[in-house]
């Protein structure tokens, strides 16, 4: 059996320049803020994501996409490149508490071998990680993936998101993205895809400290995600994280919020979110090249 190896989903460099439009009810929110009068639909995600495959994945190197919406309306309208692998997220939401994402599980729904014989590479897993809850029971399901992944011969990636604690108001993310780290960085799994500490912001200084802070946690390649970036700061943010050792970037909101529920979807993907994601990966390809 093909053991898939990093190689698959990264750029000639060596760099990951990676595109995700695997939201789910996150994006369905971030069309009623866009002030889209009707009920947005499961179909208006669908279109979205399956346009943004197709117009955006001839510039990203892997491309993530969830069963729910898009993964098989994307394969049957053949809407990723050629030259851009797939990545399959195979974590179900657990709504709870007010909010579309209160706990994780392992979709069991995903068939890792038919999603590898349409020509996936990768799943992926979010694991939300609080203070209070319990180390084993993330790091068991993480074992578990690992295994559901490796013995299909897809890769692992996983995507440890920090969350506050369910008890008690105390919450230093910065911490608690580096105390997930630790837990998580040395778990068997192939890629791990990071928060970016503070958010994108600051001087380019305390960016690198921070960023370092968390390499030094990870013993296996990582990327950072967007979520929570402002997609201006988001070029250095990449820039910066890869200075600190990481190897790119695997990211949605950073190229595509800025045109969620405008008109000319098409359009404005081709002329504003395209641009922002060649001009990523040139950034990635330029810090692989300096290493």
């Amino acid at each position: 059996m093909t053991q898939y190896t990093l190689k698959e989903i990264t750029r000639p460099s060596g760099g990951f320049a990676m595109l995700a439009v695997d939201q789910r009810e996150a994006m369905r929110s971030m069309f009623s803020a866009a002030g889209v009068k009707t009920p947005v639909t499961d179909q208006h995600l669908t279109d979205f994501k399956v346009n943004a495959a197709k117009i955006l994945s001839p510039f990203a190197s892997a491309i993530l996409l969830d069963q729910q919406f898009c993964y098989r309306q994307a394969v049957e309208q053949q809407a990723v490149a050629k030259s851009c692998a797939m990545i399959v997220a195979a974590d179900a939401f657990i709504p709870g508490n007010g909010i579309p994402v209160d706990n994780v599980v392992i979709d069991h729904n995903v068939n890792a071998q038919a999603v590898k014989r349409d020509g996936a590479k990768a799943l992926k897993l979010l694991v939300l990680w609080r203070s209070d809850e319990d180390p084993q029971q993330r790091l068991q399901m993480v074992h578990e993936f690992n295994q559901l992944c490796h013995s299909n011969g897809l890769l692992s990636i996983i995507e440890p998101v920090v969350r506050p604690p369910r008890q008690g108001d105390k919450f230093d993310r910065e911490q608690a993205i580096v105390a997930a780290a630790k837990e998580l960085g040395d778990c068997g799994a192939d890629l791990y895809k990071g928060e970016m500490p503070l958010y994108g912001k600051g001087t380019q200084q305390e960016l690198l400290s921070a960023a370092q802070k968390l390499n030094d946690q990870i013993s296996m390649p990582w990327v950072i995600l967007s979520s929570g970036v402002d997609d201006k700061l988001f070029p250095r943010a990449v820039r910066v994280a890869m200075q600190a050792g990481a190897s790119g970037f695997l990211a949605g909101r950073a190229v595509w919020s800025s045109v969620v529920g405008l008109p000319d979807t098409e359009l404005m993907l081709s002329d504003v979110s395209a641009p922002k994601l060649q001009r990523l990966g040139e950034i990635v390809d330029e810090m692989m090249a300096r290493r």
